[in-house]
């Protein structure tokens, strides 16, 4: 290895990530408004159809190498020789299955009329495969290099913003943006590949053994190719089976909940490297701490943002999606509670089951949840359209995190690694603080949305904070303890 790596605490990653989950949604929000007008929808359409055949194809390239690669990489990375080669090995995986996914992907343009009409445009939006494959993302995330994937990734997002403005004018340069597109959310992955051997040696091996992947490699990818049909599911058979109006409705409550999750599941993503190495080094302790801390974390930020987001869903649609989408806010109310069951699951998968080579159960779970989730869709859609999909989305979420429970629990339970008094704690700090929010909202009415909102917000957070003060929460006591320390 040429080059020492830093690693950072958990807490510095953990911003990090933050940083960078939060660019991902904040950037969509600057060039949405400038594309729509200057596009119009037939060629924003286009588009979308071109991205949405290229993840599925990109899906079939990464073949769950990307989450595999993190977890293998991460226990090996005290270990230059062992790391190279198993970094050369899911390189040369990943781009054999990128080649297979491009035959596919030629095939079906030159077979299927739609695709062949939009050839110069998927070809364009394919570059994201390669991107994807040669910028190896899972090897600076298992060695936690995420401050460096954080400014790379805005940087580029920034470029493409800049490159927007000055070359995309008219509906006809649809093509110039979708190339602008894909620059700014993979093209940084070109600096990986390049700073790679900075990190590892690329000295050919006496052999490689790409067999000894493919059992781990096939799981995770049945798993994630799982995961996006199930999560997927609801707004297809809700435009199957209601009106487009109501999968309108629908779709501003589940960017909201994606926002939400992607935030509180930020940790899980860098808490993976982390576990895998404790795992990989017998530190046990160290890794049973790590896991208490990550299901503390989940109880003490999804709780109350579910309960928020139930009590104030009409301000908050209003002010995120307008007055016309009035009909989305028992929607939200009833698929906030999700956001609970997807922050623990994320625990139980990316920092138990699939660190501890239990990736099987992943791909278990999402099969539950998928077939929980589509005989309620079948039920419900009829009847009372995107509130039953909701309700469907959140019993399937649960569905998913009972089956990691009963398959861990002899762990949990021996290891005591879901702390009760937490959830008590964090549960009853909610519930008193919603009680006050309604009855805040009660005699202060504010005719702004947004001020409304914020003042909720202030009123809500302080008071749930405040409750756990007083009943001497550790995770609180210890944060703030920790502030403190480096405000003086």
């Amino acid at each position: 290895m040429d080059k020492k790596f830093k690693i950072h605490s958990v807490k510095y990653n953990f911003i990090m990530n933050v940083i960078l989950k939060t660019s991902t949604f904040i950037f969509p929000l600057i060039t949405f408004p400038y594309v729509s007008r200057v596009l119009g929808p037939g060629p924003n359409g286009d588009i979308s159809f071109a991205t949405s055949i290229i993840s599925y194809f990109s899906l079939l390239a990464g073949m769950g190498i990307p989450s595999y690669g993190i977890r293998k990489c991460a226990e090996q990375r005290n270990d230059p020789i062992r790391l190279s080669k198993n970094i050369q090995e899911l390189l040369i995986l990943n781009l054999i299955f990128t080649v297979i996914s491009y035959f596919l992907l030629v095939i079906l343009v030159l077979l299927v009329p739609k695709f062949k009409s939009n050839e110069v445009l998927i070809y364009i939006t394919s570059l994201t495969i390669i991107f994807n494959t040669i910028g190896v993302d899972w090897v600076y995330q298992a060695i936690e290099q995420y401050d460096y994937i954080t400014v790379r990734n805005i940087a580029f997002k920034i470029m493409a913003i800049l490159l927007m403005f000055m070359f995309v004018h008219k509906p006809s340069d649809y093509l110039v943006y979708a190339g602008i597109t894909v620059i700014g959310n993979v093209g940084s992955n070109i600096l990986n590949i390049l700073r790679l051997p900075h990190y590892v040696t690329f000295s050919k091996p006496k052999s490689y053994d790409l067999m000894v992947h493919m059992q781990p490699v096939i799981m995770l990818f049945l798993y994630n190719a799982t995961t996006t049909i199930f999560t997927n599911l609801d707004q297809v058979m809700l435009g199957l089976m209601s009106t487009s109006k109501e999968v309108g409705y629908y779709a501003a409550t589940v960017k909201i909940k994606n926002i939400l999750t992607s935030v509180i599941t930020a940790l899980g993503a860098v808490m993976l490297p982390r576990v895998a190495y404790y795992l990989g080094n017998k530190e046990h302790t160290k890794f049973i701490n790590l896991i208490k801390k990550s299901f503390d974390f989940i109880f003490i930020s999804s709780i109350p943002l579910a309960f928020y987001f139930i009590i104030e869903s009409n301000q908050i649609i209003r002010f995120l999606a307008g007055p016309e989408y009035k009909n989305a806010v028992i929607i939200l109310q009833f698929i906030a509670p999700s956001i609970v069951f997807i922050g623990l699951s994320s625990v139980t998968a990316w920092q138990l089951l699939i660190p501890l080579k239990m990736e099987k159960y992943t791909v278990l779970g999402a099969v539950v949840g998928a077939i929980i989730n589509l005989i309620l869709n079948i039920i419900l859609i009829p009847l009372v359209g995107g509130v039953g999909a909701a309700f469907a989305t959140t019993i399937a979420e649960l569905s998913v995190l009972v089956t990691h429970i009963i398959v861990l629990r002899d762990l949990i339970i021996r290891e005591k690694l879901i702390n009760l008094i937490e959830f008590r704690n964090t549960f009853i700090a909610s519930v008193l603080a919603m009680f006050v929010l309604i009855i805040f909202n009660k005699y202060i009415v504010v005719a702004s949305s947004l001020i409304s909102c914020i003042l909720s917000a202030i009123v809500y957070f302080a008071i749930y904070i405040g409750v756990l003060f007083l009943v001497r929460d550790s995770i609180v006591l210890e944060y703030s303890k920790s502030i403190f320390r480096r405000l003086r």
